[in-house]
C-alpha cells in the first residue's frame, strides 16, 4: 500500500543503511543536505527526492530496527532495578530504566540552565527522531494563533495564515491518516480526516452537554492513525524517498556547523563527526536544510555564527504548559463496579474557548482540555494509606474522570537559548544554555483552567478527588518551538515565510524553530505542513536557478 507521500508501509531500507555508517563522502556534491530525519526532515526528503533532487541526510543517531531492538526485561535484571541510571536523563520525566536508552544521554550531550529556572529538553537521536515516539495528536493551528497579535495586540503575527497552510494540512492529514470529526470550530479548523463516528458514553455525553451549556466546544480528539502501528518518518515518508534512489542516509553523523563559501556567503555544506570514532568529515551541497529539531537546529546555527543579522536567533522560545491530572473526579454511579457497558469511558478535546468572543480579565490567549473518563484516580492523590487506600482504589476503579490542561505560552524575547562555550558535549561542541520561565499570564490561565474544569465535573454530578494547578517546568510538553522564527521583516525574524533564511538564500530551517506562536496545539502536524510547503518552494527556487 502506498501513502500519498509515496512512502510504503514497510521499512526495508533500514536493512541497507548500516553500510552508510562507513561510507566515504568521496568528492561527490549533493543537491541538498538535510540535517535530521524526523517529521520535518523526512517530509523534506520525500518531497525533494520525488522531484529528482539528490539528497544526503545526516542523522546524529543510529538506525534502529524496532522489531529486533526491543526486549522485555524484569526490573531485577536491570542494574538499577528499574529506577534509572543516575545522571543519564535527569530532565526527562517520561524516562525510566526500561526506556532510557531511547533518550539522549545528558552526560554525553548536556545543556545548562539557571538552577532557579529549570527546563526540560527532551531529545531523541535515531533515524526517525521523535516522530517514532510522539503521542500522534494532530491539531491545526487556527488564525487565533497565526494572527494572534491582531486579536490581543501582543507580539507578532505569522507572515502566513490558516488559508495559506490549509492545502498542506490536507495532504499531511492524508499521509498521517488523522482520525477526527470536522466540527469546523473557528479556533480548531476542520480537516481531511478518517471520520471518527464512535458514540459518546453516557458520562462523556454529560460532559459534552455541560460544556455546551457553558459555551465550551467539545469534539473527539484528532490522532494520526499511521499504518502498522507507527506514524513516523520511518514508515511514512523516508521509505518513499529511499525508493527513488535519490536519498542517502548517513546515521551516527553529528553536525558541528553549517559551512559557507567565503566568496559568496552562501551555505556550501556541513562539518560533522562520526559518533563512534569522532572522525571529522565534511559534506558538500548546493542547498542546506536544517531539520534537526527546534533547539538543535538553533544550536547548530549559533555554533556556525550565521543567519543572525536580526539578532533574534535563539530568541522567542515557546512551548505549551502542561498540567497533568489537573482535576481527578469520580462518578458515583460507576463506583464499586456498578457501571454497565456504555455508561462510562472515552473522552475528547475541548479546544481553546477563552478570549474568542470576549476578553478574560486575567490573561490573554487560551488553553484546551484533553479529558477522559473511565479510569481510576491516581493513588498518590487519595488521602489514605495501606488497607484504607486499597479499599478506596477498588471502589474508585473505572469511575474516574481526569484532564490534562494544555496552555498557550506567550512568545517573549526574554525566553531564549544561547551558547555556553564553557561546557561542551562528548564531541567538543559547545552546548546550549536555556533561559525560559513562565509569567503571570500562564499562571493565571492555569488557575482558571483547573477551576473551570472542576466546575464542569460538579455540573456532571461528579465527586472531586483532587485538583492542582502546578505546571511542569518549561519544555516538559516536548513541544518546544521558536528560536528561528519566520517573518516578513529581516530585522525581527530569522526566516522568511517560506522557512528560508533571510541572510543566506540557500539555507532553509523546516522544523518547529520557525514558529511565531505556539497556541495550545501539538505542533507536529504544523511542522510537517510547513516542511512540505517549504520543500516545494525550494524545488522551484532550484529549478529557476535562484539558489
Amino acid at each position: 500500500m502506498e501513502t500519498d507521500a509515496g512512502g510504503s508501509t514497510g521499512v526495508p531500507w533500514t536493512k541497507r543503511t548500516d553500510a552508510a555508517r562507513t561510507m566515504k563522502m568521496q568528492a561527490t556534491d549533493h543537491d541538498v543536505l538535510i540535517v535530521g530525519s524526523g517529521a520535518s526532515g523526512g517530509m523534506a526528503a520525500n518531497i525533494l527526492t520525488r522531484q529528482g533532487i539528490k539528497c544526503l541526510m545526516l542523522e546524529a543517531g543510529p538506525v534502529v530496527d524496532r522489531n529486533e531492538a526491543r526486549e522485555l526485561r524484569s526490573a531485577h535484571s536491570l542494574p538499577y532495578r528499574g529506577m534509572g541510571t543516575p545522571g543519564k536523563v535527569p530532565h526527562v520525566f517520561q524516562a525510566n530504566e526500561f526506556n532510557e536508552n531511547q533518550w539522549v544521554d545528558e552526560e554525553e550531550v548536556p545543556y545548562t540552565h539557571d538552577p532557579d529556572k529549570p527546563y526540560n529538553w527532551v531529545r531523541i537521536r535515531m533515524v526517525g527522531g521523535k516522530s517514532s515516539f510522539w503521542a500522534r495528536m494532530s491539531y491545526r493551528l487556527s488564525d487565533y494563533e497565526f494572527k494572534a497579535a491582531d486579536h490581543d495586540g501582543f507580539g507578532d503575527n505569522w507572515p502566513i495564515d490558516h488559508a495559506t497552510l490549509a492545502p498542506y494540512y490536507d495532504r499531511v492529514e492524508s499521509i498521517l491518516r488523522v482520525s477526527g470529526r470536522s466540527e469546523n470550530f473557528p479556533q480548531m479548523p476542520g480537516g481531511n480526516f478518517v471520520e471518527d463516528d464512535s458514540p459518546w458514553s453516557v458520562v462523556a455525553q454529560r460532559f459534552v452537554d455541560a460544556a455546551g451549556a457553558r459555551g465550551i466546544p467539545v469534539t473527539k480528539g484528532r490522532r494520526a492513525l499511521g499504518s502498522g502501528g507507527l506514524a513516523s518518518s520511518v514508515n511514512l515518508t523516508l521509505p518513499g524517498a529511499m525508493e527513488t534512489g535519490n536519498l542517502t542516509i548517513v546515521p551516527d553523523a553529528i553536525v558541528r556547523q553549517i559551512t559557507t563559501d567565503p566568496n559568496t556567503g552562501l551555505a556550501n555544506g556541513a562539518d560533522f563527526l562520526d559518533r563512534h570514532s569522532g572522525r571529522e568529515m565534511h559534506a558538500n551541497a548546493r542547498v542546506v536544510v536544517l531539520a534537526a529539531s527546534c533547539l538543535e537546529s538553533t544550536r547548530i546555527l549559533l555554533n556556525s555564527e550565521i543567519a543572525n543579522s536580526s539578532g533574534v536567533l535563539g530568541r522567542y522560545l515557546i512551548d505549551q504548559f502542561y498540567i497533568t491530572q489537573a482535576v481527578q473526579a469520580s462518578v458515583p454511579e460507576a463506583r464499586d463496579g456498578r457501571a454497565v457497558q456504555g455508561f462510562i469511558g472515552g473522552g475528547g478535546i475541548a479546544p481553546r474557548f477563552r478570549n474568542i468572543d470576549s476578553q478574560h480579565s486575567g490573561f490573554i490567549r487560551g488553553y484546551a482540555y484533553d479529558w477522559g473518563t473511565g479510569g481510576t484516580p491516581n493513588a498518590a492523590h487519595i488521602p489514605a494509606y495501606g488497607a484504607e487506600l486499597e479499599r478506596a482504589l477498588e471502589s474508585y476503579r473505572g469511575s474516574g474522570v481526569s484532564v490534562t490542561v494544555m496552555g498557550s505560552v506567550l512568545p517573549r524575547y526574554e525566553n531564549h537559548v544561547r551558547l555556553n562555550r564553557g561546557v561542551t558535549d562528548k564531541w567538543g561542541i559547545p552546548v546550549l544554555h536555556v533561559d525560559a520561565t513562565y509569567t503571570d499570564n500562564e499562571f493565571n490561565m492555569a488557575r482558571d483552567a483547573v477551576d473551570t474544569f472542576e466546575e464542569l465535573c460538579l455540573d456532571c454530578g461528579c465527586d472531586i478527588v483532587s485538583k492542582h494547578d502546578e505546571m511542569f517546568p518549561p519544555g516538559y510538553s516536548i513541544h518546544e518551538v521558536g528560536g528561528c522564527r519566520m517573518g516578513d521583516d529581516p530585522r525581527t525574524s530569522v526566516l522568511n515565510r517560506w522557512n528560508q533564511s533571510h541572510d543566506i538564500r540557500n539555507l532553509w530551517v523546516v522544523d518547529g524553530s520557525s514558529f511565531v506562536t505556539a497556541g495550545w496545539q501539538n505542533p507536529t502536524l504544523t511542522i510537517m505542513a510547513l516542511s512540505m510547503r517549504a520543500s516545494e518552494y525550494m524545488v522551484e527556487q532550484m529549478r529557476t536557478g535562484a539558489v
